[in-house]
């Protein structure tokens, strides 16, 4: 991620946000629920995935350890989103990253690549297996903070 933008200046906040990964199961929804935490309401925040997976468990547990949830949200794809306007893509794993440049090569969308581990590699016991997804949880807050909050309005 390149965090100083144009000529040494922080990149400003887009208005409207989409996180991408493989299946929109792990990553790009938990990206979703924390840049909604931290983002003014005003920010539309959305997350999709190169294709659709099933809802992980873990990301449920690793949400509700800092207060957030998904609800009833289900894995969506591109296609299945109603509003298809993005300021901003944000990639979380190379196939969404190849998937969101094809996407925007013809319009003005920033496409920023954020690369994240793949916490389902991990193996163990239930508690070693969370610490993967405590750690992608922790990376994306980190990353939205110092990207998408601090950013200039």
């Amino acid at each position: 991620m390149d965090g100083d933008g144009v000529q040494g200046r922080r990149p400003s906040r887009p208005g409207a946000i989409l996180f991408m990964c493989g299946q929109n199961v792990i990553r790009s929804p938990m990206a979703e629920a924390v840049a909604r935490q931290f983002l003014p309401s005003g920010t539309w925040v959305a997350s999709a995935g190169v294709k659709k997976g099933e809802r992980d468990p873990f990301v449920d547990v690793v949400l509700d350890e800092i207060g957030l949830s998904l609800g009833r949200r289900q894995p969506q794809t591109l296609e299945d989103m109603e509003d298809d306007y993005f300021d901003l893509v944000i990639t979380l794993t190379p196939e969404a990253h190849h998937a969101a440049l094809e996407l925007t090569r013809s319009s003005a969308v920033e496409v920023e690549y954020w690369p994240m581990p793949d916490p389902t590699v991990e193996t163990g016991s239930r508690e070693q297996r969370l610490i993967a997804y405590r750690d992608v949880r922790d990376r994306l807050t980190k990353l939205i903070r110092d990207r998408l909050v601090l950013a200039p309005d």
